[in-house]
Parts: structure tokens; C-alpha cells; sequence
């Protein structure tokens, strides 16, 4: 057999044998053998191959083998142990092998599998895929070592090689022979060797050697390896890639992970982009949940993706100077920088999915972030990624986060901004997520949350594709659909934004903004005019990119104008007047006409359009009325073509004069209801012509018309209606100002001119005139009012001496006419004026007004029933009631009787409403003027100041206008089939500017409410010392008082709505707020420019500080309080003022409030001033508790030794009509201050549970006394405050208070002791009340009695498991306690009822039996505890219940 194999090997393996001859002849280290010999070892390699079954081809054919792999292992294994020449022959036959692969090609074919041989028969019984030879030999241990220093020997040999012309790359198909073998022999060996070649191969060879070490090394050689692998990154940032990638893929301990990572971060910054993503993954993957929360922290910190991207305008440049491949180089690289952030953001949106730890983690890295300037891109982009997981708390987690983020100013506009330009198409990928968040942000009631959703929905639609398009403009007109008011106006303002910016992409889209007009019963008038606004921008705008619902729009607008329904007619004089608007409009780059842009097609169907509208209008004053207000916003806010203005402006100064203005003739003719006469000219002196506006003819002749009205044919002549005098006045002023620049010359005699009216007499005599007639004056003195506002309006903004002058008299006109309605409208019940505001359904402003009048009405009687339900023994609490209620009823009968009249507040919505403008009037000082006679001399001066009558009517206007405006309302649904009172209803004007421009108004303002203000603290200053300290004093004008204690208030409140505006938070407005701090400063000190925000904050409360020693009233007093407070919180420092706000407070309550005729304030609105100020003191006061004692203990103490009409000295607005203001409020304040009192827990110090005990009694302490006060005030409110507030007292004490008693026990027994004892006085004192408002079967008083028992049984058993948690069980027991009444004594009733009965209330008491066993003489059987240790018990410790 031996014979055979050898003849075998020299015929078929000769050719080896003398390849291998040069080979042996360089081999200088071996020893020389004979022929024979060296001929027999040269073959040993081949011989043993072809025995075991492989043979070895030439050229480029693969090896073939002939038999299972594992069987030719197992042969050439058995072969070697079975020579003779054993271990020798092994490195024979390694001598072999190298002799063989000395052939690049032969090498080449040992490194490619083998293949089965084709002529085998059973062939197929084993696998079609082979191993390569190397791979085979490997597999045999005995001769692995060997082979692998072969391999790793011949590896640099071809280290300089690229690939092959077949795709073969030698040194990686070298390095693939030594992965995922079976075993490794000398696996530390290996490793050495491998980092040997890696410091000397190059970088191509270096990545495939490091990436393959997890799959060559074993186990217990990762550790050491990844240590080597550490320091190889820190040297080499080129091998990140591949370092980071075996990294990963290597079993590693905690410590060694953590150090790796913490070298990983902190080669971040280096690291080049397109490597980026691995290393994130790498982080990501490496993270335990003990240390995610500070390794997304770091991570959040070096991930600086701003540096990752040119930014846009640097691509542009580049663009524009480089050409051809240049410009093609450099938009790959700009996407390839895209591609590899998309990679990052693809890391951390797999981590963050399958990793519950990371995407908290992440959360709470962002959430950390307290600095606006520390926010940057990956903050968004990581809340869009958990946003678009599938976890739902991931989704809600990152909507929370950004809310807050938005509403605190953390993340901005800006950076929205830049995360959209920058990152377009990563941005991309979460259209989803961005489009869900902007949903829920714009739908939010938050005024600060809102906007933020908008610009999403914006940059969107700027950034995204034509699909993305579609969606977002479907999401907005979804939000104009929902109704909902503050949503609604987002929407329709974003829409209006993106037509005004992409045109032509919005074009696309009209059709679903046309669908809105399905749902415009949901829009209030603005918002329709807004929709119609963006609706004929899309249709008719310049480029007419929306042409086709061009058609559409005229169909809904002409049936819309021929509807008979006031509400639709509305809707399309709306929508036609701003079709005009947008097919009028000014086109500075089309010229196709000298005069103008408009083609004549254009002009006449402009022109058209406007007279199917003013004809449509004409059969209704009030739809005429609309039209005119309609035209004046139009050409208020629109820039229209020259010869549409023109057009306009003269048809309506022909019409003005003819419908509305007469000359004034020493006789007027006509019947009339009431004798005409011409009033109110200011123009007496004058040579000019004297016209009179004709409003009582005009307003005659409507009366008369409306009885003749169903008699006339609908095509009678055109009738002229008072109540379009106003908005038709309103209209020719805007042309005017419109033509001239401003210049209001052509109609100034207006501002002057008389009106036709009556002789104001008549009012007196109101209540003498027949019904008709009282309507008709009423009517009258309403459209007066109304021309004189418009009038104001219009020229308040003149400049001239001489027309300020005329302004100031017609504002004392509406002053005077006001009282003069006041009194009509007092003897005119059920009137209902005429409209002024004529854009809202003209019934919800009487509704709201009957609305009023009946809670009015209500109210009063209900008041007089209150106090009936009381026990026989409460009488003296009834009287108490009585008294009180009596209180608040004597002012307003009092005034009745000095000055009877309605209230304007209910019809202000029938007055026409003052623009913004109008409140420049506040800036005037003492104006002189000069009435002339006919020879033009000066005959008498006169001087004219805007009186207290006039600042009160101009401050309560801008108070109105700032609480609509600045004041945010929560955005609520309207209720299902409900009426709504509009309350933007006389506020049109105003609506039409954003919240931002009203708040620079009014700090434009500020210098001269500041300058009113102090004439105010002057007037009352001089006052005080003219009457020797006495508010009272002989010689004060109760009138003026009133007026100058109104203005006063009013311009405190103006003050503090300003400054609460919440913009004021965001930081675009900080200059603004600066500005108005500013103001208030330099009122005190100079230089206020130069101070920093705390300093202007610290500077604005010392100068209204100096305002507190003159408050003419209570209210003023509160509102100086509530807008100290609000500055100090501008600040960011408020409890730097704290103390000067509770001692402010203090002194206004310790002071005794007088009016002006001597007599103490009362009544609900001073009640309620009394509620708020306390409130304040006690929420400033640095020691709740202390204070809580103080006023029960002292001023109330004080009270009870006093008369009945007296009151506390200490507390002066403490008596006992305003002691049920002081109990609500000092039971409130103290459940607050023990909600924040920590909760005790077992860790705390003796000290610390020493500090909180002591705490708690105290507050045990103020609850007992102010429980206790109800034996003594005992009516009704008084005992359902303390049944509402005792319930949350005890509650918050049994969540709070009980577990600091837990752990406290055994070290402050006595304390516990104390404190238990005290407080079960008071639950009995509670459970008294129980059984009070039981036999009184009063459902307001049992109404709380359940919620209350079910606390006391539960302060029972919280009380035993105390005892029981410190091993003092036996000292508890219980008993019944029986039911009493407020008195103490007891229920007969329920005395046959026994323990079985509800009433029956489980509690417990803690008394020192030999002491206090006398105290209560009640003897109850009720139940009762020991709170003492047996072990422990002193005869003096043991309690007793026994009353």
C-alpha cells in the first residue's frame, strides 16, 4: 500500500515536487539530505492531500475534493500521528505546503473553496459548498499554528495589492481563512500577531484585520483587545469605523464598556461625518439603563449637526462660482452630508424604539435644558423621532415636552426655522410626526403654544413636496371647520400667510379652501371676512392663479345678496366688499393704462360689483349700514387702484350730502313727536355757512315709515336711515383721509356743526311721556352719542389747537348725553336701542343684555330669602345676616336716589366703537381756545380741560379694548345647540390689529397715564391735608371724588392689564417691556436707559410704592396691590418684593375705608376687593400660620368685645358684616399652607421631624380656633365654609401630616400627644355641624356632610394603625359618639336610634386622665384611645374621653 501511494505521488504529483525545488534550495537554514530523501519529503505534502481525498489543480481551477470535510480531516490527522517520522513529519508537511503556495496562483486556489469532485458517485451525500484547503487545514489542531503563521507570513507579501481582476482581495482572503473556527489553539498568540500586522499594514488592511477580530478571537481575549483597540482610536481617527464595529461585536465588562464609551465621546467632535453615524450607533448600543439619563446628556452636548451642513446661503455662493464638475462636487457632498445625518437620525430612531431606557433618557436630556441659547437642532429633530415610534408613551412624552418647552421660550421660532432649512430632507421622514405636533399645538388654548403650531404648519409647507402640500393645507381648513375661535384665526391667518407666499403652489389647493364656505355658520364676521379675503386673493389676485372658482365665488356671492335672511346677506356684502378689495387692488408691476393698472374690464366689473351690492343693501338700513362699514375697512386696509378710489371717494361725498347734512334755517318745519332744534354748535361764532346734520327729521321719518312699511311697495324710493349716518360718516372720512394724505380740510365743518334735534329738557319729564316717545328719545340721545363718537374718530388725530379744542367738546357732549340716557333708559323699560355694530347678529347683544338684567333681578330676590333655614337659638346670627345683607343693598337705593339711571355697561354694545387713535386724547393737557367774533376779534377765552367726567369715559374705553385684546381667553367649544353671546361684539376695529401693536399703544401711553396718575395721588393728597387727614372733610365734592376715585382705579387696572400681558414673556417683546418699566422709572429716577431689567423692575415698584398713602378707596387699593405684584414678577425675582407687597397689604387692611360722604364702605363689590386683598397678604406673608393666628386670635377676639356696628381695632375692615370674607379666606390660605409642608419620611433627622411637628401644630392650633368660631358665628355660610375647607384640611392631614406621625412617635410622644389631642377637638366640632345640618335638612349644609364623615372614619383608622405601626395597639378604643347640634347639645331625636344609627360618628380623643377629666361636663360615651406605650404608661398618661 505504502508502495503504491508513493509510485501514485511520482507519476501525478512530480510537477510539485520540482516546483518546490527552488524553494528548497533558498531554505538556508535546513539540513542536506540525499536525493532520495529530499524527493520523498518534497511529495509528503502532496501525497497525504491525495489520500484523504482532496487533489490540487493548476491554473485557475479550483481543488477538488473527493470526501466529506470532516473525513479528510480526520485522514490527514491520522496519517501524521501514523508516521513514523511523528511529530518531524508535521513540519514536513508544512515545509510542503509552503514549497507549494509559493505560487501566487496555486496560493490563490488554496484560499477559493474546493469543490466536489464530479466523478464521485455518492456525491451528493455531502454538502455542495467546501471549505477552502486553508480553511480545511486550520480546522486540524496539530497543525493550526503553523498554517496561521504561515498565512500571516505571506500577508504582506500582497499587502501593496489592490484587487484582482476577478475581485479577489489576497490580504482579505487571508483574513477570512482565520475567522469562526471551530478552536482557536493559542488564541493570545494569534492576537499579538494580528495587532503586529495591523501597526504596520495600511489602512485598507488595517480595517479588514480589526473588523474580522470578533470573529477570530475567542472570548477571553476581548477584554485585552479592546483595550489595544481603545488606544488604536485615539491614535488613529481613520479606524473609527472599523475599531468601533469590532468594538460592538465584543463581549466586554461594564467597566471596560464604560471606559471605551467615555473615550468614543470624547473623540466625537473629530470624528469625520460619514463616519458619524457608526460612531452614534456605538454609543447608543453601549448604554446601560443606570447611566442612559448622562449619556444622552453628553451625547446631546457633542452632537453638533449645525457643523455637519453649508449652510444655505454659503451653497448659493458656491453655486454661483463654481461650473461644470465643481458645481456637481459640490451638491454630493451637501447630499452626502444629508445622507449621513439621516444615517444618525436612523441610529437613534432604532435605539430609541426597541430601548425604553433611551427614549426616556432622551427626553430627559432635553427636558434639562434651561437656556434658550442651549437648544439646538437635535433637540427638535429627537422629539420628531419619538414622536414617529409606535410607543404611546414616547408620542405623549415628546408632545408634552415640546409644549413646555414652547411656552416657556425654550424653543423658538428660529430654531424651527433653521432645522427646516438645513435638514429639509431629513425633516423629510417625519411629515407625520410634524404634521400630528402642529395639530396639537395649534389647537391649544396656550396664546404662547398656538403660533409655534402655525409655523410648523408654514415651514412645512415651504420646505416639503406637492404630497406634503395637500396635507397641510387640508389640516388647516380642518382647523377653520372645528369652530373653535382662538384655532379658527390661526388657521385662516397661516392660510392668508402661504398665499401671500407661494401663490401659485396655493393655487392648486382652492378647491379645498373653497370648502370652507360649506361651514361659514361656524365663523364669526372676522373670520368670514378673512376666508373671503384668502379666497379672493387666490381668485382674483394679480397673477390670478386661482381663476378657476373665479365662477364659484360670484354664485355664492349673488346668493348670498339676494338672500332675504339678514345673516346670509351679511355674508355676501362681507364677501363681495373684499372680491373688490382684491380686483381693486393697486398692481405697481402690470401698467396697462396711464391713469391706473386696471384694465377697463376690470374697472367695470369692480364697478359693477359694488352696485349690485349697494342696491342689494338698500332695503335694509341695517344691511346698508353693514355696506358702508365694509367699504370704510376696505379702503382703511387695502391699497385700491386710483380710479376704484376715486370712483368711491366721490360717489360717497355727493351721497353724504345729500342724505344726511342740511343747512341750518331759522325755522325748521315739519311734525315731529318732539319740537326740533338745533343743539350742540360749536361753530356759534364763525363766518362761514351753517349746516346741521338732520337727525331728528331723519329719525322722524323712520319712525313713521316702519308702521306705513307693509302698506309700500318693496320699489319705493330709496329711503335715507339714521342708522347709517355713523358708519356712512365713518366711510367718507377714510376716503378723505385716503385722497388728501390725512388732510381732513374738505369735511372739518363737520367736527362743529349742530345737529337737529330736541330741546334736552324733556328728559326730566321722561316718566310723563307716552311709550312711543320714549323710544323715539331714546333712540335720539343713542344716535347722538354714536355721530359724536365717529366724529371723535375721525378728528383726534388733527393736529391743529383749534380742532383738539372742538374734540375735547364733543367729548364732554358724550359725557353729558350719557347721563342724559341713563335717565331715559331708567324710566324706558324694555327699550332695545338701535344697532351700531352691524357685522354680528344684531340679537345677541339684547340677549346678553336681558341676560344681565334678570341675574340682576334674580339676584336681589334671592337675597332677601337667604337666611331662612336656622335654627330658633341662631337668632342673633340672623340678625347679623340680616344686617349684612342689608349692607349690600342700602348703596345701590342710595343711589338711586341721588342719581337715578340705568347702566350703560349693558348697552355698550350699541355704541359705536373708538379706534385706538382715539385714546391719543389722554395726551392732552389744558388747552386754550378762541371764539371770534364777526369783525374776527377775540372776545372770549375759554379754556377747556379734559375733566375727571372725560379721563373716566377714555380710561373705562381702553380698559375694555386692553382686557379683550391682551387678556387670553382659553379657547372653549361652542356648547351644542346653545346660544352664545359674542363678546367681540364692538370690538371690530380692534380685532383687526394684533395683540402686539395694542401693547405698544398702550405703553405709548404710559408716560401720560403716568402724568394723570399722579395728578390723581396729588388731588387726593391735597385733599387729606385741606381736611386735616379726613376723607370726608366739609368741603369734598362727593361727585368729583367719585369721578377722581374712579379714574384713579381704572388707571391703576390699565396698568396692571398692560403688564400682565403674556407676551411680555416671550422674548421678541423684552424691549417692549423694558421701554414700559422704563417709563415707570424714570418717573422716579433718570437714566432709566442705562438700567438692566431688574434694576428697571426694582426702580417701577419704589415709584408706585409712593403711590399707597393717597388710595381713595378699597378697590384702588387692591388694584395698587395686584399691579405691584404683577411688576415684581416682570423681575424673574418676585420674592425680592414679597415682604413690601404683604406689609402694602397689611396697612390697606388695617385701615378704616370711608367714602366720601362719611360713611364705612360695604356692600358685595367691597366684600369682594376685601376677599382678593386678604388673599394677597396672606399668600406674601412670609408665616401663613403666624398670620392665620394673628387675625383669629387678636382681631377677631377683638371683634366679639365689640358693639354690633363696630369693628376689630387691629383689623379695622374686620366687623361682622365682612367676617364671613375673613373666615372663607383664612380657612383657604391655611389648607394651602399645609398642602406645602413636606410629607415626613423616615429619613428625616430629629431636627428636621422637630421642625415639622412643631409646623403642624401650629397649623392644628389655627384650626381649632377657626373651628371653634362657628359656636359663635354660626349662620349658614359661615358653617358651610368650615364643613368644605374642614374636609380638606383633615384630608391633606391624613396625606401629609399622618406619616410625619408615624416616625415621629417615638421619639416626640409628648408632641404627637399634643397635637392628636387638639385636633380631636375640632373633629368633634365637625362632627357637631354634621348633626346641625342634618336637623336642619338643609341641602346646601348636607351637601358636605358625607364627604366630611368619611374623612373622619378614615382619621379614626389612620390614627389606630399609627398606634399599631409603634406596637401600641392596646392603648387605642373606640366607642359612640353621640350626635349634638352647634350648641353641644344633644339630638333627642336620635336617641332611640342608638349606635346602629349614620349619625352615630366614630372618633377618638387623647386626654391626661387625672387632669383633664373635669374639663368637659357633656359625658359622652364616646370612643377613645390611649396613644401611650403599656411598657411605658405613666398614671398620668393614660387618657380618658369621657365628656
Amino acid at each position: 500500500m505504502m508502495m503504491r501511494t508513493k509510485r501514485r505521488s511520482a507519476d501525478k504529483g512530480g510537477g510539485a515536487s520540482t516546483n518546490s525545488k527552488a524553494k528548497k534550495s533558498r531554505s538556508a537554514g535546513r539540513q542536506p539530505k540525499d536525493a532520495v530523501a529530499e524527493e520523498t519529503n518534497e511529495s509528503v505534502f502532496g501525497v497525504f492531500l491525495r489520500e484523504a481525498g482532496v487533489t490540487l489543480k493548476r491554473g485557475s481551477s479550483s481543488n477538488e475534493i473527493a470526501v466529506d470535510q470532516v473525513v479528510f480531516q480526520k485522514r490527514i490527522q491520522k496519517q501524521l500521528q501514523k508516521s513514523p517520522r511523528f511529530p518531524a513529519i508535521i513540519q514536513e508537511f508544512i515545509g510542503g505546503l509552503e514549497s507549494y503556495i509559493e505560487n501566487a496562483e496555486r496560493f490563490r486556489n488554496c484560499l477559493l473553496p474546493c469543490v466536489p469532485q464530479a466523478s464521485v458517485g455518492d456525491g451528493s451525500s455531502f454538502s455542495s459548498f467546501q471549505e477552502s484547503l486553508m480553511r480545511l487545514l486550520l480546522g486540524i489542531e496539530m497543525l493550526q499554528t503553523l498554517i496561521i503563521n504561515t498565512l500571516l507570513e505571506k500577508l504582506p507579501e500582497f499587502m501593496l495589492d489592490g484587487v484582482g481582476d476577478a475581485g479577489l482581495h489576497i490580504p482579505r482572503m487571508i483574513i477570512n481563512q482565520l475567522k469562526w473556527l471551530d478552536r482557536v489553539v493559542d488564541s493570545k498568540e494569534l492576537a499579538v500577531k494580528l495587532m503586529e500586522l495591523v501597526s504596520v499594514a495600511p489602512v485598507e488592511v488595517q480595517r479588514d484585520i480589526i473588523t474580522s477580530l470578533p470573529e477570530i478571537l475567542e472570548d477571553s481575549q476581548h477584554n485585552e483587545i479592546a483595550r489595544e483597540l481603545n488606544s488604536l482610536l485615539q491614535e488613529n481617527t481613520q479606524l473609527t469605523v472599523p475599531v468601533l464595529d469590532a468594538l460592538s461585536s465584543l463581549n466586554l465588562s461594564s467597566s471596560l464598556l464604560t471606559e471605551v464609551r467615555g473615550a468614543v465621546m470624547a473623540t466625537l467632535a473629530a470624528v469625520q461625518l460619514e463616519d458619524l453615524p457608526v460612531v452614534v450607533k456605538f454609543i447608543l448600543h453601549s448604554v446601560s439603563a443606570a447611566d442612559a439619563c448622562e449619556v444622552m446628556c453628553s451625547l446631546r452636548k457633542k452632537l453638533e449637526l449645525e457643523q455637519c451642513v453649508v449652510p444655505a446661503a454659503l451653497q448659493a455662493s458656491q453655486r454661483m462660482k463654481s461650473k461644470g464638475a465643481a458645481a456637481s462636487t459640490s451638491t454630493s457632498s451637501a447630499g452626502s452630508s444629508q445622507d449621513s445625518i439621516v444615517l444618525v437620525l436612523d441610529c437613534i430612531k432604532s435605539a430609541v424604539r426597541f430601548q425604553k431606557t433611551i427614549s426616556e433618557a432622551w427626553l430627559k436630556a432635553v427636558e434639562s435644558v434651561d437656556d434658550v441659547e442651549d437648544h439646538k437642532v437635535i433637540d427638535l429633530l429627537v422629539l420628531f423621532i419619538l414622536h414617529s415610534t409606535n410607543a404611546n408613551q414616547s408620542r405623549r412624552g415628546a408632545e408634552r415636552v415640546l409644549k413646555v418647552k414652547v411656552r416657556s421660550g425654550l424653543i423658538q421660532e428660529a430654531l424651527l426655522h433653521k432645522t427646516f432649512r438645513d435638514y429639509a430632507q431629513v425633516m423629510r421622514g417625519f411629515f407625520p410626526s410634524i404634521q400630528a405636533l402642529a395639530q396639537g399645538l395649534l389647537r391649544s388654548p396656550d396664546p404662547c403654544v398656538g403660533p409655534f403650531g402655525g409655523h410648523m404648519y408654514r415651514h412645512a409647507f415651504t420646505a416639503f413636496d406637492s404630497y406634503c402640500h395637500q396635507e397641510v393645507v387640508g389640516s388647516l381648513v380642518t382647523h377653520v371647520c372645528s369652530g373653535v375661535g382662538g384655532e379658527v384665526d390661526m388657521a385662516l391667518e397661516l392660510l392668508c400667510g402661504l398665499v401671500a407666499e407661494k401663490p401659485s403652489e396655493m393655487s392648486l389647493y382652492a378647491v379645498f379652501v373653497k370648502g370652507i364656505l360649506d361651514y361659514m355658520d361656524n365663523l364669526t364676521p372676522p373670520q368670514i371676512r378673512r376666508l373671503f379675503h384668502l379666497l379672493s386673493r387666490l381668485a382674483f389676485g394679480q397673477q390670478q392663479q386661482g381663476s378657476h372658482i373665479q365662477d364659484d365665488m360670484h354664485i355664492v356671492i349673488r346668493k348670498q345678496l339676494s338672500s332675504t335672511v339678514p345673516k346670509y346677506k351679511r355674508i355676501g356684502i362681507i364677501g363681495a366688499v373684499m372680491i373688490v378689495s382684491s380686483m381693486g387692488a393697486l398692481r405697481p408691476n402690470v401698467r396697462e393704462s396711464q391713469s391706473g393698472s386696471l384694465s377697463q374690464e376690470t374697472l367695470r366689473q369692480v364697478t359693477a360689483l359694488l352696485e349690485l351690492v349697494k342696491s342689494s343693501s338698500e332695503s335694509s338700513a341695517e344691511a346698508a349700514a353693514l355696506y358702508y362699514d365694509e367699504m370704510a375697512n376696505l379702503v382703511l386696509n387695502s391699497t385700491l387702484d386710483p380710479q376704484v378710489q376715486e370712483m368711491i371717494g366721490r360717489s360717497v361725498l355727493n351721497d353724504f350730502q345729500d342724505d344726511f347734512v342740511v343747512d341750518v334755517d331759522p325755522e325748521i318745519t315739519g311734525s315731529f313727536l318732539f319740537p326740533a332744534r338745533v343743539m350742540y354748535n360749536l361753530d356759534e361764532g364763525e363766518t362761514q355757512a351753517c349746516i346741521a346734520i338732520n337727525l331728528l327729521p331723519l329719525l322722524n321719518q323712520e319712525t313713521q315709515n316702519k308702521g306705513e312699511q307693509q302698506s309700500q311697495s318693496r320699489k319705493a324710493q330709496r329711503r335715507v336711515s339714521p342708522l347709517c349716518l355713523s358708519p356712512f360718516f365713518r366711510l367718507l372720512r377714510l376716503c378723505e383721509e385716503k385722497q388728501h394724505q390725512g388732510d381732513l380740510e374738505e369735511i372739518d365743518g363737520l367736527v362743529g356743526c349742530p345737529l337737529i334735534l330736541t330741546d334736552m329738557d324733556v328728559v326730566e319729564k321722561v316718566e310723563s311721556l307716552s311709550k312711543a316717545e320714549r323710544d323715539f328719545l331714546c333712540s335720539l340721545l343713542f344716535h347722538t352719542i354714536n355721530w359724536f363718537r365717529e366724529v371723535i374718530n375721525a378728528f383726534c388725530g388733527q393736529k391743529e389747537t383749534w380742532m383738539k379744542m372742538k374734540v375735547m367738546s364733543r367729548l364732554q357732549n358724550i359725557t353729558s348725553l350719557q347721563t342724559l340716557l341713563e335717565r331715559a333708559l331708567a324710566g324706558t323699560p324694555g327699550y332695545v336701542p338701535p344697532a351700531s355694530n352691524f357685522d354680528g347678529e344684531s340679537s345677541d347683544a339684547i340677549i346678553l343684555a336681558a341676560t344681565v338684567n334678570k341675574a340682576k333681578k334674580d339676584g336681589a330676590g334671592k337675597k332677601r330669602k337667604a337666611p331662612g333655614r336656622t335654627s330658633s337659638e341662631n337668632s342673633s346670627q340672623q340678625e347679623e345676616a340680616t344686617e349684612a345683607d342689608e349692607a349690600q343693598q342700602e348703596p345701590p337705593e342710595k343711589e338711586k336716589e341721588s342719581r337715578p339711571g340705568a347702566s350703560l355697561g349693558s348697552y355698550r354694545h350699541f355704541f359705536r366703537e373708538l379706534d385706538m387713535e382715539v385714546l391719543s386724547v389722554l395726551q392732552c393737557g389744558l388747552m386754550s381756545r378762541s371764539l371770534l367774533d364777526s369783525e374776527e376779534h377775540t372776545n372770549v377765552r375759554e379754556e377747556v380741560l379734559l375733566g375727571p367726567a372725560q379721563l373716566v369715559f377714555l380710561l373705562e374705553d381702553m380698559l375694555r379694548k386692553l382686557e379683550f385684546r391682551l387678556t387670553a381667553a382659553p379657547a372653549k367649544r361652542a356648547p351644542f345647540l346653545k346660544g352664545r353671546a359674542d363678546k367681540s361684539i364692538g370690538f371690530s376695529h380692534l380685532q383687526q390689529r394684533s395683540p402686539k401693536d395694542v401693547a405698544s399703544c398702550s405703553v405709548q401711553l404710559l408716560p401720560a397715564l403716568c402724568s394723570h396718575l399722579e395728578n390723581c395721588h396729588n388731588h387726593f393728597q391735597t385733599l387729606l391735608l385741606e381736611n386735616n387727614g379726613v376723607v370726608d372733610g366739609p368741603a369734598t365734592d362727593v361727585q368729583e371724588h367719585q369721578l377722581m376715585s374712579s379714574s384713579y382705579q381704572l388707571l391703576l387696572q390699565v396698568l396692571n392689564t398692560t403688564f400682565s400681558w403674556s407676551g411680555f414673556s416671550q422674548p421678541g417683546q423684552r424691549s417692549l417691556l423694558k421701554k414700559a418699566l422704563g417709563i415707570l422709572a424714570g418717573r422716579l429716577k433718570e437714566g432709566g436707559a442705562e438700567l438692566n431689567l431688574e434694576q428697571l423692575v426694582k426702580h417701577s415698584f419704589e415709584y408706585l410704592m409712593n403711590l399707597s398713602s393717597s388710595m381713595p378707596s378699597l378697590s384702588a387699593a387692591l388694584s395698587l396691590s395686584q399691579l405691584l405684584s404683577t411688576v415684581a414678577e416682570r423681575g424673574g425675582d418676585a420674592a425680592a418684593f414679597r415682604d413690601h407687597t404683604a406689609s402694602l397689604a397689611r396697612r390697606f387692611l388695617s385701615q378704616q375705608w370711608v367714602t366720601a360722604v362719611g360713611e364705612r364702605e360695604r356692600g358685595s363689590k367691597f366684600n369682594e376687593a376685601l376677599h382678593t386683598l386678604l388673599s394677597i397678604y396672606l399668600e406674601h406673608v412670609d408665616d401663613v400660620l403666624k398670620a392665620v393666628e394673628e387675625i383669629s386670635e387678636e382681631g377677631i377676639s377683638e371683634l366679639l368685645n365689640t358693639a354690633k356696628d363696630k369693628s376689630s381695632s387691629s383689623w379695622p375692615t374686620l366687623s361682622r358684616p365682612t367676617f364671613l370674607v375673613f373666615y372663607k379666606v383664612l380657612m383657604a390660605e391655611l389648607e394651602k399652607a399645609i398642602r406645602k409642608i413636606p410629607v415626613g419620611r423616615f429619613s428625616d433627622n430629629m431636627e428636621v421631624q422637630s421642625d415639622k411637628l412643631l409646623t403642624w401644630n401650629l397649623a392644628v392650633r389655627d384650626f381649632h380656633i377657626l373651628v371653634n368660631l362657628v359656636k359663635v358665628f354660626d349662620s349658614r355660610p359661615v358653617v358651610i365654609a368650615c364643613l368644605k375647607y374642614g374636609r380638606l384640611f383633615l384630608e391633606s392631614f391624613l396625606k401629609l401630616g399622618m406619616p410625619l406621625l408615624d416616625y415621629s412617635f417615638k421619639r416626640h410622644k409628648e408632641d404627637v400627644q399634643s397635637l392628636l389631642k387638639t385636633f380631636q377637638l375640632s373633629t368633634r366640632q365637625l362632627h357637631h355641624m354634621c348633626g346641625h345640618s342634618k336637623m336642619n335638612q338643609d341641602t346646601s349644609l348636607t351637601n358636605h356632610v358625607p364627604a366630611l364623615k368619611k374623612s373622619l372614619e378614615l382619621f379614626v383608622y389612620r390614627v389606630k394603625a399609627m398606634l399599631t405601626l409603634n406596637n401600641c395597639q392596646e392603648a387605642f378604643w373606640m366607642g359612640n359618639l353621640k350626635n349634638r347640634n352647634l350648641k353641644g347639645e344633644e339630638i333627642l331625636s336620635q336617641r332611640s336610634q342608638g349606635s346602629d344609627d349614620d349619625d352615630d360618628e366614630e372618633e377618638k380623643e387623647e386626654q391626661q386622665r387625672s387632669q383633664e377629666q373635669s374639663e368637659d361636663e357633656e359625658s359622652d360615651s364616646e370612643e377613645t384611645k390611649k396613644t401611650h406605650r403599656t411598657e411605658d404608661l405613666d398614671p398620668g398618661d393614660i387618657t380618658d374621653d369621657s365628656e
